[in-house]
């Protein structure tokens, strides 16, 4: 038997809002920043000479992305919009097979993210390459490479740990979020079924039924 202060728990997320607007309220989120990447991509695509770094901009012999990269993650953007609205309206018509790509892709990503903080450990001079690799012009580019490698590594480190713990607690929202959306469609099929169970008309067996009272044989004519 659950508590009430355990289902309360366990159908509230940040703000005390309910997991069902919470779910909502992030896949419009999310939706918003990838329909925002997606009108950037296909602005750089339609004039790539106005939004593509050079080489010399980037101090490496590589740009940014090509074409073929930004259409890749053009079709990614929109894949996430899609994936976005499925579950705004899992949550909002209270389908819960329709959340699950969803939650699936936030699992994706958070073991992405897992994966860097592990590769920051292991290959701790992965740092130092990446700030390389940035222009000339960012900001605070000297003053970051000029800081200890041990201190650069617990930085990332614990900018990695924030984002890991925020994105597994956007997860369990959503994780609350479907197993609420489960029960509340099971918990109205059963009404339904048990509705059904009380209008039914109850018949007779079917050997009551089709055996008929035997009649009573009429007395013989009698003769005048």
């Amino acid at each position: 038997m659950i508590s009430p202060w355990e289902r309360l728990h366990s159908t509230r997320c940040c703000f005390c809002c309910h997991v069902r607007t919470g779910s909502i309220i992030l896949g419009i989120w999310y939706m918003l920043i990838n329909a925002v990447v997606l009108f950037i991509l296909l602005t750089a695509l339609s004039d790539p000479d106005q939004y593509r770094l050079t080489s010399a901009e980037l101090a490496n012999d590589l740009d940014v992305m090509d074409d073929a990269n930004m259409c890749i993650a053009s079709a990614i953007s929109l894949l996430m919009i899609v994936i976005c609205g499925m579950a705004i309206y899992g949550a909002y018509k209270l389908h819960a097979a329709w959340i699950i790509p969803f939650f699936s892709y936030q699992v994706f990503d958070f073991a992405l993210n897992a994966l860097v903080a592990v590769s920051v450990v292991v290959y701790p001079n992965t740092i130092n390459d990446y700030l390389q690799q940035l222009p000339r012009n960012f900001p605070y580019k000297e003053e970051i490479m000029s800081m200890s490698n041990t201190c650069l590594v617990l930085i990332v480190l614990l900018f990695v740990t924030c984002i890991l713990a925020f994105k597994a607690y956007l997860m369990v929202c959503v994780w609350s979020c479907y197993r609420y959306v489960s029960a509340r469609s099971n918990a109205e099929v059963l009404v339904y079924v048990t509705n059904m169970n009380d209008t039914t008309v109850l018949l007779p067996p079917y050997d009551d039924t089709v055996i008929l009272p035997v009649k009573q044989a009429q007395p013989p004519f009698m003769l005048a």
